[in-house]
């Protein structure tokens, strides 16, 4: 049975925040800051941003589940801002290759899936072949050059903009595909095919928005990503509590 959690009040201002926060970091690298590739603070910064990157899509991907907020075209607005913004993603598109995942976790139509390997490499280019389109390549083209146009240096563009977008997308990929879903499959990842992390909300909530909460994931996919720790509570608790009765 799959819980279900109706958006609250704060899922709206959670999403904004996160896109501001990565928007706002992005403009300051790319204009404001006082940076090189020599100073340490740069990659700290570099590091900051790809995992504001992973938040973006985090928050496309809840507005995909509808839990941003109650109205719909507030999901649709949130989500097509995040995915476009995050790497001139199609929000449509992604909406119909998720619901194709939770269909039916590696299954033969899971788009997110590897049937031929398990190892990540191969997996990961299986992935982004996938999901990378010519539309996609001429969008982030695009944006590459209208930031040269408006001034800013290549240098800033690629390491303050490309590099954190390609490692918030292997992260996501790792903690939000690779891990939870991949082979052999374990009793505790019945009946989703899908595992979580052990149980720490600080690492959990560092490593991919507690999107390594998978399991809880795919056994509540209208439970928010800033909620999914309190069910990873509940499903570690309740084999105690049943051994009490």
């Amino acid at each position: 049975m799959r819980n279900s959690v109706p958006p609250g009040p704060w899922g709206v201002l959670i999403a904004l925040t996160v896109l501001g926060a990565w928007l706002g970091h992005l403009v300051w690298l790319l204009v404001a800051a006082e940076l090189s590739l020599a100073s340490p603070l740069t990659y700290l910064h570099i590091a900051l941003q790809a995992y504001l990157c992973t938040g973006l899509f985090i928050t496309g991907h809840d507005a995909m589940h509808g839990t941003v907020s109650r109205s719909r075209w507030v999901n649709q607005a949130v989500g097509t801002a995040a995915c476009f913004l995050f790497a001139g993603l199609s929000y449509r598109r992604l909406v119909v290759n998720h619901r194709a995942h939770h269909a039916d976790p590696t299954g033969p139509d899971d788009p997110d899936f590897s049937t031929r390997t398990q190892s990540f490499w191969p997996w990961f280019a299986t992935f982004m072949v996938r999901y990378t389109t010519w539309l996609q390549i001429l969008v982030m083209a695009a944006k590459f050059n209208l930031l040269l146009l408006l001034g800013v240096a290549q240098w800033r563009i690629l390491a303050f903009w490309v590099v954190p977008a390609l490692l918030g997308t292997v992260q996501l990929f790792y903690f939000g595909t690779y891990l939870p879903h991949r082979r052999p499959d374990t009793p505790d990842m019945a009946p989703h095919h899908a595992r979580s992390l052990p149980r720490n909300h600080l690492w959990a909530m560092l490593s991919c928005y507690f999107f390594g909460y998978h399991w809880e994931h795919h056994q509540s996919p209208s439970t928010p990503w800033w909620r999914l720790w309190k069910m990873r509570d509940a499903r570690q608790s309740a084999p105690a509590e049943v051994a009490r009765l």
